[in-house]
């Protein structure tokens, strides 16, 4: 079923173009994205220029590549540049036994990956130490004091404190003290879900 360059309802769905746009603001070849989502570089040549359609397999593959959604690539009206982000608008991420994580970098994701989150006491990432990926990360204590572990070792960081690690070491997070903890994560460059 060929989805992108369609017509619907009489309206051209620019689809292609919001892939050059996205592909283009992450920093991506063409070359690099017909890799990573299976296809050829001239397919995906074509498909930017509204020459091509696209199953829905391969928007869902082009989305991921992006960091981005696939209705983010079929509605328009999602703007691709950066601008201003309520707090309200913040993209809710993670919300499980006392940790509250919210994206604060826009999608298209291309440099940085930033997230704010807040763990009530005794909280944590999880009993497990998780990684992700292979970038530069920073955990930043904003309020309170959290217990950071990087492997074998635990750093305790107040406010003001941090800690930077490789996504690619096994890292958790816990809320050591006696009230709501703060805690900003800076990643770069983005990494896989």
């Amino acid at each position: 079923m060929a989805v992108a360059g369609e017509d619907r309802d009489g309206v051209k769905v620019e689809v292609g173009a919001r892939i050059r746009s996205a592909r283009i603001l992450r920093g991506i070849s063409l070359r690099h994205l017909a890799s990573d989502i299976g296809v050829t570089p001239g397919f995906v040549s074509q498909l930017e220029n509204g020459h091509s359609g696209a199953s829905v397999a391969t928007l869902r593959n082009a989305a991921k590549a992006l960091g981005v959604t696939v209705a983010e690539l079929l509605d328009g009206d999602r703007p691709n540049g950066r601008g201003v982000v309520r707090k309200q608008e913040r993209p809710l991420v993670e919300a499980a036994n006392g940790l509250t994580k919210y994206l604060l970098s826009t999608t298209p994701l291309r440099n940085l990956e930033v997230y704010a989150g807040t763990l009530a006491p005794g909280a944590s990432t999880g009993d497990a130490l998780y990684s992700h990926g292979h970038a530069q990360e920073m955990v930043i204590c904003l309020r309170g004091t959290v217990e950071v572990t990087v492997q074998e070792e635990t750093h305790t960081l107040e406010e003001g404190d941090l800690v930077e690690l490789l996504s690619s070491v096994g890292h958790g997070l816990r809320n050591a003290g006696t009230d709501v903890a703060e805690v900003l994560w800076i990643i770069s460059p983005p990494t896989p879900d």
